[in-house]
Order: C-alpha cells, then structure tokens, then sequence
C-alpha cells in the first residue's frame, strides 16, 4: 500500500510557519480551513510529527506550498505495485479516501486555477470564484405571448433578461445536492466551466460531497479520444486517466461507482462536434443510467439544450446580482493587480462606486456575466476609470463572443455559416439590431429573424436562390449564432431578443455609421435625427457620434432637429428668446441656459438646478429670489419662511440697489413676535400688494420673469427641448471627432439671442 502518513522536513517546516505567519491565522483558522474538527493535526504538522497524507497535502494546499516540497522523504509517484486493490477494502469510505488521497495532485492541478483573459498568469480559484445562483425554471421552455412581451420597456427588458421577474434562485451547491443528474445550462462567459473545477476542488478536500471522489473530463477531449479508439466508452476514458495517478486496477474504478462514491462532473457539451454530439450524449445517458448512484453534473450553453439528456434536471445559471458583483470586484482586483492591499481595496471600492453610476448603466448591464465583468474589471484597472468610448469596449466583448472566447478555450466549432469573417457576421447582426430597434422591438418572433437572415444571405455571391433552402441556411445561422455567441437567446419558445440590450444599442449604431461611411441612399444620420425626442434612442446617438470618422454632419443635423422643436409657437419662441437672453449675463452660457430654462418652466425648484448650480453665483442668486417667490405665495403663516427667504437672497446679493429693495421689503413684513391675529392682518390686506411689488423689483433688477404660463402641450415641447438640447451638448462632450469651427459654433448658437431673434420660426 502507498504511504498513508507524511511528515515535515527541517527545512520544509520553516518554510510552511513563515508562509503560516504572513496570512495571519491561528491554528484553528487553518484547521477550519482545512475542514478538521480539532486542531491537533495541524499542530503536528508544524511540529514535523507524522499526520495522515491527505490531510498533510490539504494543509500544503491552502497555504499554496508544494507538499513534496514540505514533506521529509516525499514518495515517488504511486508505482503500480502500491495501488489501491478493491478486494482489500472491505470498508468502501477507506477505499474512497485512498483513492482520492492518490487523485489529489492530479484534481488540484487539473481544476485548481483559472486562466482568464489578458492575464499573463494562472489564477487559484479560490482567489476569484464566486458563488453561483441557479435558476431552477428555464425561461426558454416557457410559454409567453409575444404581445405581453412587447410591451416592455428598456429597464423591464434587463429585468426580464437578468432573470429577475418570477424567478426563484437558488445557491449552485444546493442545486447539485437536490438533483443527482443535474444538467447545468448558461451563456458563454456565464462561469460554467469554473463552476465545475469549484465543485472538483471542494470535493478533493472533503468540504462538499465528502464520501465520493471528483472526476473531472472535458467533454471535447473526451469527443477527440473517441476519434481515435472509434467508439464512446466513459469507463474505458476515465480508467485511463485513473491511470496517470498510479491506479491501473480498472476494478478500482467500477467498485467507486457501483458503490456510488464518484461524483462525474462532465464540461461542455456544447463544445463536442455536431456529429459527435450525439454519440456523446448518449453515452453519458447510458453511463449515468448504468451507475445510477453517483452524482453527475454537466454543463452546457443554453442555446444547445435540444441535446435531451433523459432523466437529467435542467438549470441555468443567473446573472450576477448586485451583491456578487461587488464580491467578484473585492476578489478581481486583489487577485490579480500587483499594487499594495491599501490600493486594491481602494481601486475594488472605486470600481463598484462608478460602476453604479447612471452614467455606466451600459457596464452594470453587461457586468452580470462574469466574462464581462472581468473585462471591466481590466478596463477600469489599467485606466482607473470607465472609457468614455463606450463603442471600444462593446467591440472588444463582441469580438470575443465572436471567436477570440472559443479560440482561448481551443473550441473547434461546427461552422454552419463557413466563410463568413468577423466583418460579415458583425454586418449580419447590425441588420437584424438595426431593424428590429427601429419598430422598436426588443423581442422578436423567430421567423421575423429569420427572415432577416435570410434576405442578408440571399445577396451574397453565389447564394442559392431556392427559398427552401434559403430557409433552411437562415434556420441553422440562427442556430450557430446563438449556440457559439450567444448574442441571440430564445427567451421564451420561439421568440428571440439580443441576449444583452447594450448590443441590440451598439450594433444598430455600428449599422446608421457604416450606411453613412458608405454613402448609402437611405440618409441613415438623416433618419436617426427624427428620434431625438425619444429616450430609448439616446444610447444610438452617443455612440453613433463616438463612431464617426467625422461628426460635424451628424451634430449640426441634431442642432437643427433641436430648433425645429419650438418653430410654430411664437409664446415658446418668446420665453426662449428670454431665457438666451438671460443666459448671456453669465459666462458658462450653455449649462446656464438650461438653468434658467428649468427654472423659469416649473412652479418650483426642479432636479435640474443641480446640474448647473455650482457654476456661477448669479444662480444662486436667481434660486434664492425664485425660492424668494414661491415662499412668499403660500399662507400668512408662512410670513416666517418670507423673512428667511429674504434673509438668503440679501446674504448674496451684490448689486447695492437690489439690495436696498429687498431690505426694504424685508423691513415691511411685520414683526414676528406680534400676536398671529395681526400677522393674519397684515397677510389678508397688505400681502398682495407687498408681493405684486416684491415681483416687480426682482423682475428690474434680475430680469426674471414669473409669469410664464404653459399648456400641457407646451410643457411636453419645453420638455422634449430641453432634453434634446442635452442630449446635444452631451455629444459635444463625448470626446467625439468635431473640428473646433463647429463646435464653437453649435456652442455658441445654442444660446445666442441674435441667433433665436434672426430664426425665421
């Protein structure tokens, strides 16, 4: 028999306490890491005393040591001679524990680390993992009308997307100790591979599933195995892996199994060749069905759950909640920066402040998948922010699910659609964003995409011109695109939405930009323009103007969008020629502008004034006098907050003859320690008076009018104006391609009061 105890050199125990003493543990801390109940063994670890191998490996584990570093006299790699024999194991828990005792290196090294994407370094999975939540009902195998869907608006869709109406998650573990035959389901990136090395990991140290031994196969390689031997044999593949770790009795093997003891955590069904994927899982059927005692895990992209696993549990995989993103962050940049912990705790709090931001609510969408948020986390590490060319980065995460995500993991796929290069699927997937966003359809029958498919294949060279073929080709593009992407998902049956609405957004303007580089005859900036009063378009013009080789076109179009607005209202024309006019008495005419359009619109203060207060004194001036006002017209009772109103306004003011005007109607109020009979007095006889001349003196001395009355139709168009004129000044400020000219200006017209006076409304 192998070795059962091991012990610490000299040496080996020096290096294990300094290791011990830079984490910071007690004993019991390691004990508890180590999953002992007593701290005895790791007391004898540290004192070079013999303790049992399994454990002395976990204890090496955990304080990342090599073990054969540690022990005195390490073994040499089990000869056959000491393998465990079935026949000597009357007592199958001892047999588990050799067995697993034998495998531990070989599960440690296959499922211990991740490599992600960029990182020039493995990763302990410890260090990063983050646990899953499991949605036990699969949307894709509802039944919804397309109507109910239809009616969702952009933050209903991320809800219904991010799986969070009517759905019920549960932890992933807890999903694997509920179903014996579990057939775990996610979008690529989704961490179903991880999850499975985390499963491996925690059974080899006896946290989870402790009386069974992991077995980890990659199902691809398992496919490429069966090339060569030529037939589909399970129990043949993992004999031979069994054998890599010393144990060549095969009835080893069938003993764990018919006993139960194994827990099979099979990768990838996806990544098997179409014509092998069926040959595959119906091995696994037989197999399972054969060893029915076991627990057997596989995971799989949603897109391919026609392969039927009978008897199999299908769940998916949720997208990160909030509270797990904030724990990947905290895990991401601690693991993987090389500043000090001070700066990586900052950097992770940073992370996940920005990240909240109304700003970066097209990074909170994706970072619900981890691949995703890896790359976030990346992009925010190397630039201490997030870009402000949003387009950059939605091409980096397309491009990976395009190709670059497969050929990381050396995924060779079925190409239905052969010879199309990245520019043709990119094209491909821009029409069908493009026209579905235009109808304003986040969801969408599967014949409608199809369809869409199957006009953009009919004009390529060489396309066949039967329909039922056409028909045919368009049904298997969809397939692939949403199997090897997983840009399209089926989120109820037959109907199909882009799996994230920030791509739907980023390809339709990738769509208007190469019509318009193309010169195409269908005026693309032309058409977008017309939406500029729509909120759900705002995203298509900001990365629209960031995409553009030249913007100068595109932004004098907008501005002449924004003019036309008010053109056939002369009360409208009217109040604007005001408020430009006012705007010119401060330097930072444009967000000043729209202070005092806000304010001058709505019978109080509004959220707006936030946005521009900090910029000038003179505003606060004008919110205090406009504070000053609606105070002063409420009840006598509110005589007190007139005296306070008016005590702010002459707090600031500079001009020394509006000053003396408002002491001096501050010296009228009467005198708040009268009686309130006589307070009531003076408010019933003197207050309208009072307040008709209090309203006269602002309006000389601030030109600051109080009376403008909209309709509701006028306060739509104020509304859709001012929202328009911020969505331009946004793009102005998007660090887009525009020459200085028009800048200046589009700035300065936006404003000018020559400019409204001249325009013939």
């Amino acid at each position: 028999m192998v070795k059962r105890s091991l012990q610490a050199s000299l040496a080996g125990m020096e290096q294990a306490k300094k290791t011990f003493a830079h984490k910071g543990w007690t004993q019991e801390n390691l004990a508890f890491e180590v999953n002992l109940k007593t701290r005895q063994p790791i007391w004898r670890f540290f004192s070079g005393r013999p303790i049992e191998r399994h454990i002395f490996i976990e204890i090496c584990s955990v304080l990342s040591l090599n073990w054969r570093e540690i022990a005195a006299n390490p073994p040499e790699e089990f000869p056959e001679s000491k393998e465990p024999d079935a026949t000597e194991f009357l007592d199958i828990d001892a047999l588990v524990q050799q067995v697993r005792s034998q495998r531990f290196d070989k599960i440690q090294d296959q499922c211990g680390t991740l490599q992600l994407l960029d990182v020039s370094r493995p990763v302990r999975i410890d260090d990063i993992y983050i646990d899953v939540k499991i949605l036990e009902e699969i949307a894709s195998f509802q039944w919804l009308e397309f109507a109910d869907l239809q009616k969702f608006t952009s933050q209903e869709f991320d809800r219904f997307a991010l799986g969070e109406v009517s759905q019920i998650q549960i932890a992933g573990i807890a999903a694997v100790q509920t179903y014996s035959k579990l057939r775990v389901l996610g979008k690529p990136g989704a961490g179903k591979t991880t999850f499975l090395q985390h499963l491996a990991i925690q059974c080899n140290r006896g946290r989870f599933a402790a009386n069974r031994v992991p077995i980890f196969v990659t199902l691809r390689d398992f496919a490429d195995e069966t090339r060569v031997a030529g037939e589909f044999d399970l129990l043949n593949y993992i004999c031979q892996e069994f054998l890599t770790c010393g144990i060549s009795d095969r009835s080893v093997l069938e003993t764990l199994l018919l006993s139960g003891r194994v827990l099979l955590l099979l990768d990838g069904l996806d990544e098997v060749l179409h014509q092998e994927s069926k040959g595959v899982a119906n091995e696994i059927r037989r197999f399972s069905e054969k060893y029915q005692k076991n627990m057997f895990v596989v995971t799989c992209r949603t897109a391919a759950k026609a392969f039927n696993l009978r008897r199999f549990t299908d769940v998916e995989i949720a997208p990160f909640t909030s509270d797990q993103i904030v724990a990947f962050a905290q895990k991401w940049f601690t693991a993987i920066t090389k500043t000090n912990i001070q700066n990586k705790q900052e950097q992770a709090i940073e992370f996940i402040e920005k990240l909240d931001l109304p700003e970066n609510l097209q990074f909170r969408r994706l970072a619900v998948t981890p691949l995703f948020l890896h790359l976030a986390c990346w992009v925010f590490h190397h630039q201490n922010k997030f870009p402000t060319q949003k387009a950059a980065f939605y091409k980096q995460c397309l491009d990976l699910l395009l190709g670059k995500w497969d050929e990381t993991k050396a995924i060779e796929r079925d190409e239905v659609y052969e010879g199309f290069l990245l520019p043709q699927k990119l094209k491909l997937l821009s029409q069908v964003a493009s026209a579905t966003f235009e109808q304003g359809n986040y969801f969408f029958e599967q014949r409608i995409v199809e369809q869409y498919i199957s006009d953009y294949i009919g004009d390529l060279p060489n396309a066949s011109t039967e329909p039922e073929e056409l028909e045919l080709d368009s049904e298997g593009v969809l397939q692939a695109i949403e199997l090897q992407h997983g840009l399209l998902a089926e989120r109820v049956r037959g109907i199909f939405s882009f799996s994230y609405l920030t791509f739907q957004e980023y390809l339709t303007a990738r769509k208007i930009v190469a019509s318009y580089n193309l010169q195409t005859l269908e005026q693309p900036l032309e058409r977008l323009v017309t939406h500029i009063t729509e909120p759900r378009w705002r995203e298509i013009f900001l990365l629209t103007v960031a995409m553009l080789r030249n913007a100068d076109f595109f932004v004098q179009l907008m501005k002449q969008e924004v003019d036309a607005l008010a053109a056939q209202d002369p009360y409208l024309q009217k109040f604007l020629i005001w408020a430009s006019q006012k705007s010119l008495t401060v330097p930072e005419s444009a967000a000043i502008w729209a202070f005092y359009l806000a304010l001058a619109r709505t019978p109080h203060l509004t959220p707006y004034f936030a946005l521009v207060c900090i910029l000038n004194q003179d505003i606060f001036l004008d919110a205090a006098l406009e504070n000053l006002v609606i105070e002063c017209k409420s009840n006598f009772a509110d005589v007190y907050a007139c005296d306070d109103a008016l005590s702010s306004a002459l707090a600031i003011v500079q001009d020394a003859g509006l000053h003396q005007a408002l002491q001096q109607f501050k010296d009228l109020l009467p005198d708040l320690e009268q009686s309130r009979e006589r307070i009531e007095t003076w408010w019933q006889t003197s207050y309208p008076a009072w307040m008709e001349q209090l309203k006269i003196a602002i309006a000389k001395h601030r030109n600051i009018q109080h009376d403008w009355h909209f309709s509701p139709q006028q306060q739509q168009v104020l509304q859709q104006y001012y929202n328009a004129n911020q969505l331009l000044l946004d793009c102005l400020n998007s660090n887009c391609e525009i020459t200085d000219v028009v800048r200046q200006e589009i700035e300065v017209s936006l404003l000018s009061i020559k400019e409204l006076s001249k325009r013939e409304w």
